[in-house]
């Protein structure tokens, strides 16, 4: 545990954080007068007012310590937020180590849950496969005498995102269908959800054509991951399904991706590995909701029986498609989990979540999540859990129109539309599947995975989106 709120400071730190909103700077009371003069005469050197982000360092003698002070500003106060306090703090102790103190004079600035989260990302270090490792351990304590608060929820959020980041990160020879299905079990065992893999036998058994048609030519054998939470027995017919994109790796199959498209394909599970941090964070805090996540684990290979551009192939909910591409695989998966979610589960609603087309990176960039909806509800949720934690959603367009970009001449259906349009006429394909069932689809290609660190998203998985779902069901 890196995180603790104190009532009493009973030991020496390696650095003291106070927080200031901008305009109400007064240096710490409890230092000597001439202290005092040489904290002014530096905050007034640094042009320290406590906007967003500034930062003064000094470090004094008192009563024979040395105390090393970081004067923090965190902006206006009408503007302050749970994002802002994390943003700021992450900046300005990123790279430091040791026992950290956190203070404020002003209470509104000591957002436990949040401070608790910057703790677990400031000790985030994909490092494992690196000989040498850079020892770097930061300890917080928040000082919060009349505080009854203990970060617990900041913790487990923390530390469910970064569950994430980790499989995310794992290579995709280490992180395969039966290792990720391992990796869960263990974290259900752990955390509390129940968790049940079903092999390919069983899978074929329940007529999973479409995935299956995926997995076909890889070595490694699919394997179908079942998460179960019912967090909520008063309401045993409410169970919201929640649906993680599980490649596990992604050659594009036939239509096969050139090597810099291949590289990062180990992150192509970015879906599941979403899912089930959330459902970690749900279990924990003990959400009153009945989940059930479904993860459709399996490798998008190359081989002499591969799935073919030009084949025709069936699906668990009955409708023929039309293969035009590929390297359109995710959805392929993702339909034959929905259905299996809404037919086998019973589920009320469904939420998948996927790093399903390069078309959401073109319309939104790498910051922002496209979120496609049947039921304005789930938007209006989403939205505002997601803005509680400064996750950026937007909703995109599924004009009916789009379906047009989805007929074949021999099928029900083709996979993929083209270029144009592409997010949207991959969601409208998932939309075709739903059963009218109240839907929502998180197109998380450009979100779950930074070419460079931004804020207190490191490089590499960012487990971006799971505190959004966590927000939605705790509501």
């Amino acid at each position: 545990m890196n995180f603790n709120v104190i009532k009493h400071m009973n030991k020496s730190y390696d650095k003291n954080l106070m927080l200031y909103f901008e305009g109400e700077i007064e240096p710490c009371r409890c230092i000597s007068e001439e202290n005092m003069i040489l904290v002014n005469e530096v905050l007034k050197k640094n042009e320290f007012t406590g906007k967003e982000g500034e930062k003064a360092e000094v470090s004094i003698l008192q009563g024979g310590k040395l105390l090393n002070l970081i004067y923090l500003g965190a902006g206006r106060k009408e503007e302050f937020n749970p994002e802002v306090l994390r943003r700021v703090v992450f900046k300005a102790l990123k790279g430091e180590k040791g026992d950290i103190l956190i203070s404020a004079d002003d209470s509104e600035l000591l957002l436990t849950d949040a401070l608790a989260e910057v703790a677990c990302y400031l000790n985030y270090d994909f490092d494992k496969y690196k000989e040498k490792k850079e020892e770097k351990v930061i300890n917080l304590d928040l000082f919060k005498p009349e505080g009854e608060e203990t970060g617990d929820e900041g913790v487990v959020l923390g530390e469910a995102v970064c569950i994430t980041r980790d499989l995310i990160n794992e290579p995709a020879n280490v992180i395969y269908p039966e290792s990720l299905a391992e990796i869960t079990r263990e974290l259900g065992e752990r955390y509390g959800f129940l968790v049940d893999v079903k092999d390919e036998e069983e899978i074929e058994a329940l007529g999973m054509v479409s995935y299956l048609s995926v997995a076909r030519a890889a070595e490694k054998r699919p394997k179908l991951i079942l998460m179960r939470y019912m967090g909520d027995p008063s309401n045993p017919e409410e169970i919201s399904g929640l649906i993680g994109k599980g490649l596990t790796y992604d050659t594009g199959g036939l239509s096969l991706k050139p090597t810099d498209g291949m590289v990062g394909m180990k992150s192509d599970m970015g879906g599941a590995a979403t899912v089930i941090g959330a459902m970690t964070a749900v279990a924990r805090m003990k959400v009153r909701k009945n989940i059930v996540a479904v993860v459709a684990a399996c490798e998008n290979s190359i081989g002499g029986n591969a799935y073919r551009p030009g084949d025709v192939i069936g699906s668990m909910n009955g409708k023929s498609i039309e293969v035009t591409n590929t390297d359109a695989e995710g959805r392929l998966t993702l339909i034959d989990a929905i259905t299996y979610a809404i037919r086998n589960e019973k589920v009320s609603e469904v939420i998948d979540v996927a790093t399903l087309t390069g078309g959401v990176i073109v319309a939104l960039g790498f910051d922002a999540t496209g979120t496609f909806t049947n039921t304005d509800e789930m938007y209006e949720k989403i939205e505002g859990a997601s803005g509680d934690y400064g996750e950026l959603v937007w909703r995109m367009p599924l004009f009916d129109k789009y379906k047009e970009i989805l007929k074949s001449d021999i099928a029900d259906l083709v996979n993929s539309g083209g270029r144009w349009a592409s997010a949207a006429s991959a969601a409208k394909f998932l939309e075709e599947f739903v059963e009218g069932k109240p839907w929502m689809h998180l197109d998380i290609a450009g979100t779950s995975f930074a070419k460079k660190a931004e804020d207190y998203y490191p490089k590499g998985g960012t487990g971006r989106v799971v505190r959004a779902i966590y927000g939605y069901f705790k509501g």
